[in-house]
């Protein structure tokens, strides 16, 4: 079983910053890709940032310029650095990673979601 625990979300003032980590474990071969989403009350759960494997990076045009998604490989953590925060960008913070494992004899792809953390951006 992979478990993917979340840290660091938080209440910030609008132009305050936030550091979200999710730190991968579990049976894992290879992780394809890490990311996160947000998804606010009422809304659907929308794409933040992508990390995959060979570390090209993929944002929303929301956040672009402001947040930065990078990769520790050593611990399988990924982190979302969000810089001038405003009062949309509040939601719940889901991490996804889509690994590869091992069933049988084949490779298989596997995609699993943290519980998520909750960022709340208000004066």
């Amino acid at each position: 079983q992979v478990q993917l625990v979340e840290s660091g979300g938080g209440l910030v003032q609008p132009g305050g910053s936030l550091r979200l980590s999710c730190a991968a474990s579990g049976r894992i071969f290879r992780i394809i890709a890490m990311g996160w989403y947000s998804q606010a009350p009422g809304k659907q759960r929308e794409l933040v940032a992508t990390l995959t494997s060979g570390d090209n990076t993929n944002y929303a045009d929301s956040v672009m310029g402001r947040f930065t998604i990078s990769r520790n490989n050593a611990n399988n953590t990924v982190y979302l650095q969000m810089n001038s925060l405003k009062p949309e960008d509040t939601a719940v913070y889901y991490c996804n990673t889509a690994i590869a494992t091992v069933e049988g004899s084949r490779f298989v792809r596997r995609d699993y979601w943290g519980q998520g953390t909750q960022v709340t951006v208000s004066s």
